[in-house]
């Protein structure tokens, strides 16, 4: 769709005013076509996307729209062709130094809403699979390939019998499922706002061992148990537990590293040792 046609129906339905209306296209990492609109000062996003995609991500924004971390979703387009929402002003810059007060701001600002949904497929939204393992398995055996003998064959071995003794009698949950850095708002270092959700049902651990594993920086027990101890939601978050989960997104991480950074790749392997070790000593 032509953006000025998408900007004369907002100004018609009267979500936006029609005053100095100026736009521009953002670019991004993204495969989405996004812009900004800037009306009396007020800004807002237009983002245009496969329908399947919109409504997805219309109804996480909407089903968490209490969030303060979220942007506030305006309008969908009754097609799903478009949806607009506020811009939060802010930086993508984020400071190795703050990956434990970030964390808690996540929990506290959006993780800890997060509602249960009722159990109709796990793994992405708009392509469910038909368990958790499985949409954990597949996303593993992507890994591996990219992995393959940068790790030891016992490490693979491992962390794809982890997935297999998940337990199947988990409440499922919406989730962000793009819960990284790169999707991170900042303001003065502090965690403002999270973005560009790629929706998700699973469990909320899953969202929580995503961010801490999205940057290389302070991939510690005591950052990770620091950021649990804000966790409200009733789930089975024992340390053995959590731990064991750790291992599974810091071996996915490791296949997104080499992937698109590959500068980090000596980071997190540190990183998957240290974590060996803390999963041999319970």
């Amino acid at each position: 769709m032509d953006i000025q046609m998408i900007i004369l129906d907002l100004i018609h339905r009267k979500i936006i005013d029609s005053k100095l209306i100026e736009f521009e296209k953002l670019n991004g990492g993204t495969i989405s076509e996004l812009y900004l609109l800037n009306s009396k000062g007020s800004k807002y996003v237009v983002k245009l996307n496969e329908p399947k995609v919109i409504e997805s991500e219309a109804h996480f924004l909407h089903s968490y729209k209490d969030s303060n971390l979220l942007p506030k979703l305006l309008f969908v387009e009754q097609s799903y062709k478009y949806i607009v929402y506020s811009f939060i002003d802010g930086a993508t810059n984020y400071n190795r130094k703050d990956k434990k007060d970030m964390l808690k701001a996540l929990v506290q600002g959006l993780l800890n809403h997060y509602k249960s949904v009722p159990d109709i497929g796990w793994g992405w939204m708009d392509q469910p699979a038909v368990s958790w393992q499985c949409f954990l398995k597949n996303k593993i055996l992507e890994a591996n390939k990219l992995i393959d003998s940068r790790l030891e064959i016992g490490d693979h071995h491992f962390v794809l019998k982890l997935v297999e003794e998940i337990k199947t009698d988990r409440k499922p949950y919406l989730l962000h499922g793009d819960c990284g850095v790169h999707n991170f708002i900042f303001n003065d270092g502090r965690l403002i706002g999270v973005i560009d959700p790629t929706p998700v049902i699973g469990e909320p651990l899953y969202d929580l061992i995503y961010a801490f594993c999205s940057s290389p920086d302070d991939l510690t027990k005591e950052t990770l148990d620091s950021a649990v101890s804000e966790w409200m939601i009733k789930s089975e978050h024992n340390h053995p537990f959590l731990y064991l989960e750790v291992m599974i997104g810091l071996y996915l991480r490791l296949g997104t590293c080499i992937k698109h950074h590959p500068q980090d790749f000596e980071e997190y392997l540190t990183a998957w040792h240290y974590w060996k070790n803390i999963i041999k000593k319970l």
